[in-house]
């Protein structure tokens, strides 16, 4: 059964960091294109950054190039996602989400567009 499981939330204080794991079971994420997702109460997923399958490209949102890091270790079948600098408005459930036909490219991320998805991790960002 093919499965996310993804941890490293948690509650940190403005300015703080927090690494985030999306580890996958039953699938090779090398072969998908990999994306994280904010999700807020009534708002809309927020597409925040994907990494390219095989060739590792990666796309960021506007608000968070500089701040945020998406990397993926293939021996361990995870993507990470490395956040420093963190904001109150950072503050949300962050879901990992999958595709074998995406490709990310400059294009805001589409949540319609990831066929696979984790239950998410609780960030919050307060002092």
């Amino acid at each position: 059964q093919s499965q996310f499981v993804e941890s490293g939330g948690g509650l940190v204080q403005p300015g703080g960091s927090l690494r985030l794991f999306c580890a996958a079971s039953g699938f090779v994420l090398d072969y998908h294109a990999t994306g994280w997702f904010r999700q807020t109460p009534g708002k809309e997923y927020k597409g925040i950054s994907c990494i390219n399958r095989s060739d590792g490209t990666t796309y960021y949102a506007d608000d968070i190039k500089g701040r945020f890091t998406i990397s993926r270790d293939n021996a361990k079948n995870t993507v990470y996602l490395d956040m420093k600098n963190l904001k109150p408005e950072d503050t949300g459930l962050y879901l990992c989400a999958a595709d074998p036909d995406l490709y990310c490219s400059g294009a805001p991320l589409d949540s319609r567009d990831f066929s696979a998805w984790g239950q998410g991790t609780q960030v919050t960002v307060s002092s």
